[in-house]
């Protein structure tokens, strides 16, 4: 009997994330819905991350109705996932339990039926609520450790350490790291373990040896999720395969590569060589991919590489003998663990395909794509670009400020944000925390949960003015405002629990989404155009808006942008992975 290989496709959240900006409209998902329920992937990652936000921001949709339109698509065929960060759910403030019960429970209602739950701080304490609720409301919880590395210090700053007598950090992330958040969280309840490399950092030599470790130890199904930014990507993958992963993520082959996931077709047929059974249909996956390239047109404009690998049907195609001994002797390699020779091979084969070539600065760096790319805009709007150099550096010495943080959204921008501040401070004689963002000092406090690295009671004294750290309080939380409108004929501006907890998660962006629905509904309702005047009573409860995420962070290059901004414009604190796409391409 052939072992199984399963596949999780990613393409309709973390593909299309990665690569458009996340501006698939609804239209161009239900066109590949029907290929999709063909195809019979084992689960389908469509919601979450970016995508809620971003459909009501930018395409004016509801992402209740997306995920509900997508369950009827595509039926039982494929297990439906999304991504939540604990008890942070999608931005930086922490949630009261009963906010995460009710956004677990609507989800599962809507077609969720994995939910795959993360903390940037990997602190567990964040993910128990998530967990629990997914599990009680019949979902499954896929429960993901973020991958991440070391920071790298100088011959010179361990020197100073040294003579300082303090201790630098080394070996935290190690093999056993991984392995015992993955055993604590599997007695948690956790019905599957996920290695969440958003960065691509994940070479093939440690997902090998990572993955052979928790096969080892950890009795449910092991995922790898990582990237091919740094090159390691279709290398890692097929490491991670031979040594046993239960489930792999993939993207279909038109949104793949770059910042985006390995292409399903190339792991198929390694797959197939190996011969494990992912159970997929191959024509479909050419129908759904056909679609795609025509879909990848229409987002011409947040396609930021341009690059479209060649087109591909499994079912019929075969490869030129040339690329069949690339696919041959990578396979060889991993399989004999001469896994550096296997990842040139991969390499080779990843430009086959089209893929755009590996990022040294990632790789040398050792830090996300998207921290490098803002970290640079910074510096662009501020004219140091000459200070690179200095920030790239700066980067472990902040992080180890810090705690020593994964590098994963969020906690990446905070540390490249602040990076950048400490550079920008010192060019003016400055101390290097003269410029301290919000989101760093909450970090610095205690506020997002346990750091990996305890923080130097000194330096937390200094940021924020508590030698203790102060952890997370919902006990003041105050829920967000639901008033009557009176251009809507006094209709309150969320209808239902999934609205009002859009206004929870997004408040500034589902109010104007919401408030436009409701208008237009009225509207429909009375053509002659009457216009209600008096809304009912409603107890409006303060606004709970952080100041925006713009002037939280103090980014120089966002601060004209911000100016120019209505009066009445505010920027929801936290959601940051649309937020800096937006600032970016408006500040330009």
């Amino acid at each position: 009997m052939k072992r199984i290989l399963k596949i999780r496709d990613l393409t309709l959240r973390d593909g299309q994330q990665s690569q458009f900006a996340t501006r698939m409209s609804q239209a161009q998902v239900d066109k590949v819905l029907p290929y999709y329920k063909e195809a019979h992937f084992y689960a389908m990652e469509v919601w979450g991350g970016a995508v809620p936000d971003s459909v009501m921001r930018y395409l004016n949709e509801s992402p209740w109705d997306r995920l509900e339109s997508i369950k009827r698509g595509v039926g039982e065929s494929s297990k439906l996932t999304a991504l939540s960060r604990g008890r942070n759910l999608f931005g930086y403030n922490p949630y009261p339990d009963s906010v995460i019960e009710g956004f677990c429970k609507n989800a599962v209602a809507s077609g969720i039926d994995i939910m795959r739950i993360f903390d940037a701080l990997n602190d567990i304490d964040n993910m128990k609520s998530s967990i629990r609720f997914v599990k009680e409301a019949g979902g499954l919880a896929d429960c993901a450790v973020c991958y991440t590395v070391d920071p790298k210090f100088s011959g010179g700053e361990k020197l100073r350490a040294f003579l300082s007598g303090k201790k630098l950090p080394s070996d935290i992330f190690n093999i056993r790291y991984f392995v015992e958040k993955a055993k604590a969280l599997e007695a948690l309840g956790a019905d599957m373990i996920t290695i969440k490399d958003m960065a691509g950092l994940i070479d093939p030599h440690r997902s090998a040896s990572l993955i052979k470790a928790l096969k080892s130890e950890v009795g449910v199904p092991i995922d790898l999720h990582t990237h091919c930014t740094p090159g390691y990507g279709v290398a890692s993958i097929l490491a991670a395969m031979v040594n046993g992963a239960d489930i792999v993520d993939t993207a279909i082959l038109s949104f793949s590569g770059g910042p985006a996931a390995p292409a399903y077709e190339i792991i198929r047929l390694f797959a197939d060589k190996l011969g494990l059974d992912t159970g997929i249909d191959n024509a479909a996956v050419a129908k759904i991919d056909r679609t795609l390239r025509e879909i990848r047109g229409e987002l011409a404009a947040y396609d930021q590489y341009k690059r479209m690998p060649p087109e591909v049907d499994l079912s019929k195609d075969s490869l030129s003998s040339e690329l069949n001994r690339l696919f041959d002797d990578a396979l060889e390699y991993t399989v004999g663990g001469k896994l550096d020779k296997a990842l040139d091979l991969c390499r080779k084969i990843e430009a086959a395909y089209n893929y755009p070539e590996p990022d040294e600065i990632v790789q040398k760096a050792q830090i996300p794509g998207g921290m490098y790319t803002n970290m640079m805009a910074q510096l662009k709007e501020a004219k140091l670009e000459q200070h690179l150099e200095e920030v790239l550096k700066a980067v472990p010495q902040v992080r180890l400020d810090a705690g020593v943080p994964p590098l994963v959204t969020p906690t990446s921008q905070i540390v490249g944000v602040q990076a950048v501040n400490y550079v920008v401070s010192k060019t003016k004689g400055e101390d290097g925390y003269a410029n301290v963002s919000k989101n760093f000092a909450e970090l610095v406090k205690g506020s997002y949960g346990k750091t990996p690295w305890p923080v130097d009671p000194d330096f937390r004294l200094k940021i924020c003015g508590s030698r203790e750290e102060i952890p997370y309080d919902t006990s003041n939380y105050k829920k967000q405002p639901n008033p009557g409108l009176p251009e809507a004929g006094g209709s309150l501006l969320a209808l239902d629990e999934k609205e009002a907890l859009l206004l929870e998660l997004f408040p500034s962006v589902a109010e104007k989404f919401l408030r436009g629905r409701r208008v237009a509904e009225w509207k429909r309702e009375h053509p002659e155009g009457t216009i209600a005047t008096t809304a009912p009573t409603v107890e409006a409860e303060p606004e709970t808006f952080s100041p925006s995420l713009l002037q939280n962070c103090e980014i120089p290059a966002f601060s004209s942008f911000a100016a120019d901004l209505p009066a009445d414009y505010q920027v929801n604190d936290g959601h940051d992975e649309e937020y800096w796409i937006y600032a970016v391409e408006n500040a330009q």
